[in-house]
């Protein structure tokens, strides 16, 4: 018998082995709380998930999708082929083992292109340790599986040589399938599974789909544990996500946190919840350590707190993270970081109270008058003496219900509120507010962990607004807009929710302002995390700056793929010391395309920009610069060429 008929059995030893041993997890994820999975639905769209959506991500990285594709596709064909192969008599042709040894040639390709990637030195944001190693294993494999199935397409003409090559190969394979528990390997298992039974498999759908699956989803506050303090609080395909982490660290890079030197690296903690419910690390973990790390007491368990000076993780980088899904939308194998970091603060926040010093004050002002700001709701509409601004309960319907938010406190946001209102005025546009009945939407609450608070405003806010007709809510603030319009559909609550980029561009379009040029201006438009990557709106407020004629240039993150400022998911309110600020650190982006203008969509965007100090650019809110061309419109000698005709997003 050859050493090439042994390569079947080879495999079907492998997987055995890779069962036996993510068996071992799935004893684990069986701990975690129950979850619906539709596994028909799942499995019919594996093929797609992972072959367009994870390979849409691993794309980004020219130099993975390279490395990737011909690794991973040649194992699984070379899988494939000797399986076959215990078929009768197909192991006797020259010409399957010539097929073989193409699929090994093939991954040993792929092997070449990863080993590129880690030695000398790994690249700064890959993980070292065993993933170090698995270049090792999977290039022996290869190469041996090549040699020996080349030997046997040749007829098998060195028998003795044919075996000394299969047994590395062996043993290499069978370390392959042994890290398939707490290994490398664990993710190629575990993150297939993950894809069928995601906890969010609307991702995987339409555009639209995809914008309402960025929605937390509400806790059940009757329940006898709220949030989550132990691995087993979380549902257990959650636990099977933290498997399927590939430790690529696109995750890290992408972090405003980490960049700035906060205690958080999103990929050191979808590890050490991966650990936690297998007992801790077996040896401190082989990546980047969380920035100006905490020390912790490392206990660890599914039934062992998470959060703690104690436990895994400390709390400081639990408050670190922006919620902006920076992690979330650069993850290959699509983990849901910011669903498991406000499912562990809203265990901190209601059942033990433990919130950040600073952040107690919004929230005992949610309690007391429905503000995080402390101002009573009649002074909302304060700012806005001297512009006409109707009140809809004093008519009771209107086309356009503006929803104005926490800007309307603010000396900033009522600059930009203000040039919103007169806008809308110049357009002719049938629209009103709720003054004094308009409760925060509660953003603030939800992203601290304050479920409860969130719930009550949240059904609060929908029994107001069922008492006017409206057609659409129109808002300047990307929080408010994701959670009235993704959010509040859970609490009886389905609006048509637009944001006043895309309101005023449609303005434009329409011919209902006539702006004029702002030619000769150099601007760069940084998108709100919860606008863009949230909602998906990216297109809208580039067209409406390009109608006013202004020479847009695009900071190298921008887009879906834009950097933090540093406002949202209460980061601001947490105040986690780090090595610099996140907004100095976009804003040095900004400065990098020599553009004089920065031009914003969020109040909270505006209002941390403007916050760096020293020479920069202004910052200006998309609605002043359109008010801006509107009055120099008005002011246009007779004759005059218009502004740019606006292009359909």
């Amino acid at each position: 018998m050859t050493a090439a008929a042994f390569l079947p059995w080879l495999i079907v030893a492998m997987v055995a082995l890779a069962a036996v041993q993510i068996g071992r997890r799935v004893v684990l994820w069986r701990g975690g709380e129950p979850a619906s999975v539709d596994w028909i639905a799942g499995l019919k769209a594996l093929p797609r998930r992972y072959l367009v959506d994870v390979h849409h991500v691993v794309d980004r990285d020219r130099s993975a999708s390279r490395m990737h594709v011909p690794t991973a596709g040649g194992l699984v064909l070379a899988g494939g082929l000797l399986v076959l192969g215990l078929v009768p008599g197909l192991a006797a042709s020259r010409l399957y083992w010539a097929l073989v040894a193409l699929a090994f040639l093939v991954m040993a390709a792929g092997v070449v292109l990863e080993a590129r990637r880690r030695y000398p030195r790994a690249l700064p944001r890959l993980s070292v340790g065993q993933w170090q190693r698995l270049p090792v294993y999977l290039g022996v494999f290869a190469v041996g599986g090549f040699l020996t199935a080349l030997l046997a397409a040749l007829g098998n003409p060195l028998p003795a040589l044919s075996f000394l090559l299969f047994f590395p190969a062996a043993a290499a394979g069978l370390a392959l399938a042994a890290t398939t528990a707490s290994g490398p390997m664990r993710h190629a298992l575990a993150g297939a599974a993950h894809l069928v039974a995601h906890p969010r498999p609307r991702r995987f759908e339409h555009e639209a789909a995809k914008v309402e699956a960025t929605a937390l989803q509400p806790l059940d506050l009757g329940a006898e544990k709220l949030g989550a303090e132990t691995p087993a609080d979380f549902a257990w395909n959650r636990l099977l996500a933290f498997d399927a982490c590939v430790q690529c660290g696109r995750c890290e890079a992408a972090c405003p946190a980490f960049a700035a030197g906060q205690p958080l690296s999103p990929k050191h903690l979808i590890a050490d919840l991966a650990a936690a419910s297998g007992g801790g690390h077996a040896r401190p973990y082989a990546g980047n350590p969380y920035p100006n790390e905490r020390t912790v007491g490392g206990t660890a368990g599914m039934h062992a707190p998470i959060v703690s000076p104690e436990g895994i993780v400390h709390p400081d980088t639990l408050w670190s993270c922006t919620t902006c899904r920076a992690c979330v939308e650069e993850c290959p194998m699509m983990i849901e970081h910011v669903d498991a970091i406000v499912d562990l603060r809203r265990f901190q926040t209601l059942e033990l109270g433990a919130v950040p010093l600073k952040a107690e004050e919004p929230l005992a002002n949610y309690r007391g008058c429905d503000e995080p700001s402390g101002r009573p709701l009649y002074e909302r509409t304060d700012f806005a003496a001297g512009l006409s601004l109707p009140r809809i309960v004093e008519r009771g319907e209107a086309e356009v219900l503006l929803w104005l938010g926490q800007a309307a406190y603010d000396l900033r946001g009522q600059r930009t509120l203000k040039a919103l209102i007169q806008t809308l005025n110049a357009a002719g546009v049938d629209f009103a507010v709720l003054g004094g009945q308009e409760r925060d939407c509660g953003d603030l609450a939800r992203r601290l962990g304050d479920e409860a608070t969130f719930q009550r405003l949240a059904r609060e806010n929908v029994e107001i607004l069922s008492r006017y007709r409206f057609a659409r809510i129109l808002t300047a603030d990307p929080h408010a807009l994701h959670v009235i319009r993704n959010e509040y559909p859970a609490f009886g609550g389905d609006y048509d929710v637009v944001h006043h980029t895309a309101f005023l561009a449609e303005l434009v379009e329409t011919g209902r302002l006539a702006p004029a040029s702002l030619a000769g201006r150099t601007i760069t438009y940084h998108d709100p995390c919860y606008l863009g990557r949230y909602n998906g709106e990216v297109e809208a407020p580039r067209a409406l700056l390009d109608a006013l004629g202004l020479e847009r240039r695009e900071m190298a993150r921008s887009g879906r793929r834009s950097m933090c400022c540093g406002g949202g998911g209460g980061a601001p309110s947490a105040d986690i010391p780090g090595d610099t600020r996140i907004p100095d650190l976009r804003m040095g982006q900004a400065m990098e395309t020599g553009a004089k203008t920065v031009a914003v969509a969020c109040p909270q965007c505006t209002a941390m920009l403007e916050g760096v100090t020293g020479e920069r650019p202004e910052v200006k809110d998309v609605a002043e610069l359109l008010w801006e061309a509107v009055e120099a419109g008005r002011r246009k000698p007779a004759g005059a060429a218009p502004a740019r005709e606006l292009q359909p997003a």
